[in-house]
């Protein structure tokens, strides 16, 4: 699971004037300027990819996953293969939507589709939903993001901004399907990829503490609208 914010000015302090000189006073050197980031006004561009265009576009989204996923060659070969095929299921569930961040090619993905009363259950979910969860996606307001693909550097660097690309796609799928919150599934061995979601402000569900965790292979994580 990855556009540039003005940086404040650097503030600088005029040193006294010497008596009886008429030289400018020098600025003192003052703290580095913020680091910039990634903006939501220039860069990169988030939409909505048609079916068509996943189809289309199929082996640049594994391309993407592979250069992302910082696996090594492995996962240019056994993990970008597994992801295409789950990518591939994934996109025939009711509601299924994937956004693409680019500028003049690829840079970042997130989707995920609608958990609904009447939807078979997502693998991995069942006796892990909370009551609140479960009367959400009862009325449709439930929505699982399958995946978040983004740069190094956006895991790295400035997870709490809102333009933080991630916290953008993620965003953006909710607001697309009015959904309130959003589930995933972590295994629970990707410590990694649990502290990046919790950088862009997922949390653990209710009763999931290193103590009181449920049983199973995944983690579920909660994100709010």
């Amino acid at each position: 699971m990855t556009v540039t914010v003005p940086a404040q000015p650097t503030t600088t302090k005029l040193l006294r004037r010497r008596v009886g000189t008429d030289r400018p006073a020098l600025p003192e050197p003052g703290p580095p300027p913020p680091e910039r980031g990634s903006s939501p006004r220039e860069g990169q561009r988030v939409r909505p990819m048609t079916r068509r265009q996943i189809d289309d576009r199929l082996q640049e989204l594994g391309d993407l996953y592979a250069e992302t996923s910082g696996g090594g060659p492995r996962a240019w070969n056994e993990a970008r293969g597994a992801f295409l095929r789950r990518l591939v299921a994934d996109v025939r569930r009711p509601g299924f939507e994937l956004l693409v961040a680019e500028t003049t090619a690829i840079t970042g993905c997130a989707y995920g589709f609608p958990l609904r009363g009447g939807n078979p259950a997502w693998e991995g979910f069942d006796g892990h939903l909370p009551g609140r969860l479960l009367r959400l996606a009862s009325c449709g307001r439930l929505f699982v993001i399958c995946g978040i693909h983004v740069p190094a550097h956006v895991r790295g660097r400035n997870q709490d901004r809102p333009w933080n690309l991630a916290r953008r796609l993620q965003r953006r799928l909710l607001a697309d399907h009015g959904a309130a919150a959003a589930v995933t599934l972590v295994s629970r061995s990707d410590h990694s990829t649990v502290e990046a979601l919790l950088s862009w402000g997922w949390r653990y569900i209710e009763g999931d503490t290193p103590r009181t965790a449920p049983h199973g292979p995944f983690r579920v994580l909660v994100l709010d609208s």
